[in-house]
């Protein structure tokens, strides 16, 4: 398995012979409902698309997740597994080939890895997104994502997941409280799933953030904080910190 953090919550996984770039920002800045007064993300340096992308796989609408101007510069024809609500933002961008996964249905892609649908983030009052487990059919091995700390307890059922892709710190804003949740969340989910290892995604990287919100953003946790915690828990799970564009293998075997 071979791994590609491409910044904020976007990356490049290589598994089961598979390229799946999963909720991709790789162009232009990131915006919220055109409110760049309120946050805009700028990365520092450019980072390549990806080719021969054999999947894209979108776990939210929002467009952090499902980047409008990134997904106008990718092939139409690239198959896309997504939220019902990122489907809807593929289908207005003319894909051809989209699959809405609701929470417990799965997609299997040239026969050798299985892409289950899981709970995952909350958006809004009602809406709650999706959370991605990957198995690689031939070889066993599987990867867990989920980029905002919401962790389903049906998860105890595919117990245990040999990596895991998920917030480390807890992103707070004044008032509102945590917008993610990765510091307990994330040894809580190590107990239940038993990962092999665990990489860090949505916070930091090699972006700019300018605005009014970033003001009152405030991060706490490290991946040394989280290495400290799984240990007290007798836990041997490797916490990895990867470098944005930096391709490296995981081994899981």
């Amino acid at each position: 398995m071979y791994l590609t953090w491409l910044n904020s919550n976007s990356w490049l996984i290589e598994m089961a012979g598979q390229k799946i770039l999963l909720d991709p920002w790789l162009v232009g800045s990131l915006v919220f409902g055109n409110l760049s007064w309120l946050i805009k993300i700028d990365r520092l340096s450019e980072l390549p698309i990806p080719d021969a992308i054999d999947l894209i796989l979108l776990s939210q609408g929002l467009e952090d997740h499902a980047h409008p101007e990134t997904l106008e510069q990718l092939d139409r024809q690239i198959p896309v597994v997504a939220s019902p609500n990122a489907a809807k933002v593929v289908n207005r961008l003319g894909y051809q080939q989209v699959t809405a996964l609701a929470h417990g249905e799965s997609f299997t892609l040239a026969n050798r890895l299985k892409i289950q649908a899981v709970p995952g983030s909350l958006v809004g009052p009602t809406l709650v997104e999706n959370g991605y487990v990957l198995t690689d059919l031939q070889q066993g091995t599987s990867l867990y994502y989920e980029p905002h700390g919401n962790h389903a307890p049906m998860l105890k059922d595919l117990a245990p997941i040999d990596v895991v892709i998920a917030p480390i710190v807890d992103l707070q804003l004044p008032v509102v409280g945590a917008i993610i949740r990765g510091r307990k969340a994330t040894v809580e989910l190590a107990k239940l799933l038993k990962p092999k290892v665990i990489l860090p995604t949505a916070a930091g990287g090699d972006v700019e953030m300018t605005g009014f919100l970033p003001k009152f953003l405030k991060a706490e946790g490290t991946a040394a904080e989280l290495q400290s915690r799984l240990a007290a828990a007798q836990l041997t799970t490797q916490v990895i910190e990867p470098k944005p564009g930096s391709r490296f293998e995981v081994a899981v075997a």
